[in-house]
């Protein structure tokens, strides 16, 4: 039974007590508990997937005044790529374009896409140099995930 269901039909008996004069009709323990109940719609799913991402980055590219600063810049951004691609496999990418015309002819056309969101209970299962490349693989248990939430009571 949905919540606004269950508000309804306390409103209606409220007010059937109210119209026939009884005072002891809502004091019963299921009917008082049940007024708070609160359906959220979510259910333990039968199967938690496990996503993945990697990310990159060039060392060479990398700011710092020797091979090993450069090295630990490029690990650095090669795990918020990573993470920047299991945020779009959790919550999407946000895309926007726009284009202008001057005569019908097209003077300007942009897309820009943002990613925004939180990640919780991922870890890294490898990190490691290839060429000139700083690579890092994540992995998040969607079952770890939905345990967190059933810990902080967000489910």
């Amino acid at each position: 039974m949905k919540a606004w269901q269950i508000l309804l039909a306390a409103a209606v008996l409220s007010s059937l007590c109210a119209l026939t004069g009884c005072t002891n009709f809502l004091s019963s323990s299921s009917v008082s508990r049940t007024l708070f109940y609160v359906d959220d719609g979510v259910e333990e799913p039968d199967d938690f997937p496990i996503l993945r991402a990697s990310g990159y980055a060039v060392i060479s590219l990398q700011k710092g005044p020797s091979a090993t600063q450069k090295n630990l810049q490029a690990m650095r951004a090669s795990k918020l790529d990573a993470y920047r691609e299991l945020t779009e496999q959790v919550y999407g990418v946000y895309i926007k374009g726009s284009s202008s015309q001057s005569r019908s002819i097209e003077s300007r056309d942009q897309v820009s896409a943002e990613v925004d969101g939180i990640i919780h209970g991922a870890r890294v299962v490898r990190q490691y140099p290839l060429g000139d490349s700083y690579i890092t693989e994540l992995e998040l248990d969607t079952k770890v995930l939905y345990d967190l939430y059933q810990m902080r009571g967000a489910l």
